[in-house]
């Protein structure tokens, strides 16, 4: 999707700055009003009001005069210059948070040294949605200079955006650059060329981004739920608008929401694969809600490869697809086979979560192989982690799936470490009807024997304990609820572990296997509820 490449990109920005240079048609406010639908964070709006942002795993400090820095990480970056946390400021609702919100947003216009990540079309379209969303609330109270100097800016940031189209991006950060150009063509009906422009590249990022089974093409169910977000905003805009949407919005939008459904533990909140946490469960209800009629969850989702299991009371969720290719894979982990369980409402077996948008060394840490509940060989995670992605990753991963009476059949492998050591993972996994027996085993096939570490990490309200024959961990849920896990063929020990898929950092335990090189390729193992 190409319109004159880079030059002509430039050219066109060139021509909407002389164009803003020039003066005219800045309105003295929002003609029609755009609404954020999605709930803030009272807590996180106090600590702005301290001067500090927390997102994703990460704390800024957050205040006026800040907007020049560039050291963090360039989640937190965009984040930061997109605005937001405005939500969270809307949610505690003071005139202390309005005045806030109106005090950085000032410093952020007249700030002369803003890092580039500040004006790329995501975080200009993240802005204008949120600044056009919170208009009400941090705005129309406000005096005559700053409502000119907002709109202003924000005609200015419009004619940019719209300059740059197609943006770069060609992860979910499109839908967001889109979202942000139609906000502002219906808020600026004086502009209302934005509008069609927005639409051209609307349908061919749905046809490139979203999978035939709903799945977003970056495999993470964070990026998914905000990919359906930005798209039902999207729809909500078109039709305040009375504009008409694409025919084939609503049809992605209800694959979507059935498909997330897919990713969902009992508890509500989301599996954490790729740089994803569980603390959303009431962001995801809404979500759904807007999208409409969903009907049940898929079992499978064939395209991006993650399956449900569900028995009686179990749910287990596996990634048995092949990473996002480059490009897709900005939030991927090298987490291919892991799988997550959980018991009703209570989680047991989890991955350790992530922090996408921290600076530290957790935030590769987490996206290691290590971090996820599978098979390691030698250490070595089964993709490469790289800054902006992956570099060596599974090419092939082959699953067969099987039911029958209840009880669910899985096999799966990948070749993720074929070029370090000729080896392939192979996975099998059984659960009974009843959900209250799983069956696991998994193998390594090299030739030469490779030492090879299986995890369990468990929830940290999971308590663990080595039975008395070292054979056996019995794992305690917090209802009480006792289950064991018992393996062949490797030394059990339980370890430490963390935990970063809730609000903040925890300690956890995790159950590890041990086989050594010298050892057998194959441990068998079973996890099964007591009494």
């Amino acid at each position: 999707m190409s319109e004159g490449g880079p030059m002509m990109r430039g050219a066109r920005q060139w021509m909407a700055k002389l164009a803003t240079l020039r003066g005219g048609g800045v309105p003295d406010a929002p003609a029609l009003p755009v609404r954020d639908p999605w709930p803030g964070e009272p807590g996180r709006g106090a600590r702005i009001i301290k001067g500090e942002l927390e997102y994703r795993g990460a704390l800024r400090p957050l205040r006026p005069g800040g907007f020049s820095a560039s050291d963090a990480s360039p989640l937190m970056l965009a984040h930061i210059h997109g605005f937001g946390w405005l939500r969270d400021l809307r949610a505690l609702g003071t005139d202390a948070a309005r005045s806030r919100a109106r005090a950085l947003i000032t410093d952020w216009i007249g700030c002369d040294q803003l890092p580039a990540i500040a004006t790329a079309p995501p975080v200009s379209g993240a802005r204008l949605t949120a600044w056009l969303g919170h208009y009400d609330f941090f705005a129309a109270s406000a005096d005559d200079d700053f409502r000119q100097m907002l709109m202003a800016r924000l005609v200015h940031d419009a004619r940019q955006l719209a300059a740059a189209m197609p943006i770069e991006a060609r992860d979910g950060r499109a839908f967001t650059a889109i979202k942000g150009l139609i906000a502002a063509s219906v808020a600026l009906p004086e502009h209302a060329a934005f509008l069609p422009r927005a639409l051209k590249f609307l349908v061919p990022e749905i046809g490139r981004q979203i999978l035939p089974d709903g799945s977003h093409a970056e495999r993470s169910p964070a990026a998914h739920l905000a990919a359906l977000q930005d798209l039902t905003e999207i729809r909500a805009l078109l039709q305040s608008a009375r504009a008409e949407a694409p025919p084939q919005l609503p049809g992605t939008i209800e694959r979507m929401a059935v498909a997330l459904r897919a990713l969902r533990h009992a508890d509500g909140g989301l599996a954490l694969f790729n740089g994803t946490a569980e603390d959303w469960p009431n962001l995801i209800d809404l979500v759904l809600s807007q999208a409409g009629r969903t009907g049940r969850s898929n079992v499978s989702l064939a395209q991006s490869g993650f399956h449900r299991l569900t028995a009686g009371k179990t749910t287990i969720i596996v990634d048995a697809g092949a990473p996002p290719g480059q490009g897709m894979d900005r939030f991927a982990h090298a987490g291919t086979l892991a799988f997550e369980f959980s018991v009703g409402r209570e989680r047991l077996i989890v991955n350790c979560g992530a922090a996408p948008a921290s600076a530290t060394e957790w935030r590769d840490a987490l996206r290691a192989t290590a971090a996820h509940s599978t098979l390691i060989i030698a250490d070595v995670s089964s993709s490469e982690i790289r800054p902006e992605g992956l570099g060596r990753r599974p090419s092939t991963v082959e699953l067969t799936r099987h039911e029958a009476n209840g009880a669910h059949w899985l096999e799966a492998s990948h070749d993720g470490w074929k070029k370090p050591f000729d080896a392939i993972h192979r996975r099998r996994l059984y659960l009974s009807e009843s959900g209250e027996d799983l069956r696991g085993e998994d193998s390594v096939e090299a030739g030469q024997p490779q030492p090879f570490t299986l995890r369990f990490h468990l929830h940290p309200n999971v308590t663990a304990s080595i039975q008395q024959d070292n054979e056996a961990a019995l794992l305690r849920l917090p209802s009480g609820q006792g289950w064991r896990l018992r393996a062949g063929g490797a030394a059990l020990t339980v370890e430490e572990s963390i935990y970063f898929g809730g609000a903040e950092p925890r300690r956890a335990e995790q159950i590890v296997l041990t086989s050594t090189q010298d050892g057998p390729q194959q441990v068998k193992w079973a996890l099964t509820k007591m009494g």
